[in-house]
């Protein structure tokens, strides 16, 4: 990540938790029932697709598309609908690919 003090905070939103400083280069933070979500500063930026892809479940999706971009975030094409579900392919603030999901 560019800028993880920025990346910390929109996820923590997201996802929930609060952001914790290890150092200047690396945050993370700890959401409710989930798995520790690190930070790491890199020099470069993002160029391929993601070698990691976030899956967050939601309850009513457009809610939850409102609530990510007015934290920064941007849709990527239009709504999907699959046997799996409904979900809308995200972009986090630095570009990383994420999508918000409705279970089938």
């Amino acid at each position: 990540m560019r800028e993880p003090q920025g990346s910390r905070q929109f996820w923590a939103q997201v996802l929930g938790g609060e952001p914790i400083e290890r150092d200047e280069a690396w945050w993370y933070i700890l959401p409710p029932r989930w798995t520790q979500l690190s930070f790491q500063r890199v020099p470069e930026v993002k160029t391929v697709k993601n070698r990691l892809h976030l899956d967050v479940l939601v309850e009513d999706l457009a809610a939850a598309i409102r609530q990510a971009e007015g934290l920064g975030a941007y849709c990527i094409g239009d709504v999907h609908h699959a046997e799996a579900g409904t979900f809308q392919v995200m972009l986090d603030p630095e570009g990383n690919e994420w999508c918000l999901v409705v279970p089938a």
